[in-house]
């Protein structure tokens, strides 16, 4: 079963990548941007969506992307570990977050860093 120390393990792998304690959660950054939080039980991830696309997850996977009322007017989605398929769908959802928080300059040092990349051909 995925769990915390999962999302740690690939938060940490991805260029400049630090861990944060704030709010009384770890929370990662890049560059000073957050951009994945372990909130509450260690159950869930929050990670950067936009609001557009997190509203088409949800329709299609409620089981597994959702957004708490605190977090409606954000680009925050909430992911329940539990309902990832496996490994490599959690580091896709990681890595497209991580995306959206690194500057242009990282984006374009590790172009192969993408959504559906293999962890070892993404670095």
């Amino acid at each position: 079963m995925i769990d915390a120390d999962d999302v740690r393990r690939i938060a940490l792998s991805l260029p400049e990548t630090v861990e944060k304690e704030a709010w009384r959660m770890p929370t990662f950054r890049v560059a000073g941007r957050m951009y994945l939080t372990v909130p509450d039980d260690e159950t869930s991830i929050a990670v950067r969506c936009p609001r557009h696309e997190r509203e088409e997850l949800m329709a299609a996977e409620p089981e597994k992307f959702w957004v708490p009322p605190h977090e409606a007017s954000s680009a925050w989605v909430r992911v329940r570990l539990a309902a990832l398929e496996d490994l490599a769908e959690l580091r896709d959802v990681v890595v497209d977050s991580w995306r959206q928080a690194a500057p242009d300059r990282l984006r374009e040092a590790h172009p192969a860093l993408v959504p559906g990349a293999e962890a070892a051909g993404g670095r």
